[in-house]
């Protein structure tokens, strides 16, 4: 489903714990991690398909969670030729999503990536609230900072505010209940050693 400007309505969710820290997915089978996403369907409010995806892609429903706040009005990024499928090029520009900002009521214990058949992640950690925009691949670092910055101003009291993060500077994972090793189905140490980058490209509408 596409604008008459060829963009795919999204929705985006950046999930706060306790900490202010988010939710960060290390997409299945692959080295990159990203805010659970995904396509608004046709009939579809933009809150029904944050629920939606909340679920399929994090296995936790609206009585886990309360929403914050979302974004304002649309936001949209372009996706360049060469990560577009061939028969939807000069139809399909990019996407244009809504961002929800929620808080987990619930436990870490209530996540479950296998939510459905067809997992979008393999594991998941908290990371710190502000990461380096040069870990997001580069056409989604804009919506990226705008989304965050929006919302930031809704964050519960006792968070660390720093949008001026400089580049070089490598994200804080920090979990003193986990210590610091990402929440999977198997275990995976080297990716507590060395986080990769966030959002690698994929050719796909999602």
């Amino acid at each position: 489903m596409l604008d008459r400007e060829g963009f795919r309505p999204n929705v985006g969710i950046i999930l706060l714990n306790q900490k202010n820290q988010v939710f960060w997915g290390k997409r299945i089978r692959t080295h990159s991690w990203q805010f659970p996403q995904g396509g608004i369907k046709y009939g579809e409010t933009p809150e029904q398909a944050m629920y939606r995806e909340l679920h399929e892609e994090v296995g936790l429903t609206r009585e886990h969670v309360r929403i914050i706040a979302r974004t304002r009005d649309w936001l949209r990024y372009e996706v360049p030729d060469h990560f577009i499928r061939r028969d939807a090029r000069g139809h399909y520009r990019g996407q244009k999503q809504i961002w929800f900002l929620l808080q987990l009521v619930g436990r870490d214990t209530d996540m479950n990536l296998r939510a459905t058949n067809h997992p979008e992640f393999d594991a998941w950690r908290w990371n710190e609230y502000w990461v380096p925009l040069e870990v997001v691949i580069e056409f989604k670092r804009d919506v990226y900072q705008m989304a965050l910055t929006e919302l930031a101003r809704f964050l519960p009291r006792g968070s660390h505010h720093n949008r001026y993060l400089r580049s070089g500077m490598r994200p804080h994972y920090r979990d003193e209940e986990h210590d610091g090793r990402p929440h999977t189905h198997h275990d995976l140490p080297s990716e507590s050693a060395s986080p990769p980058p966030v959002d690698a490209p994929k050719t796909t509408q999602r």
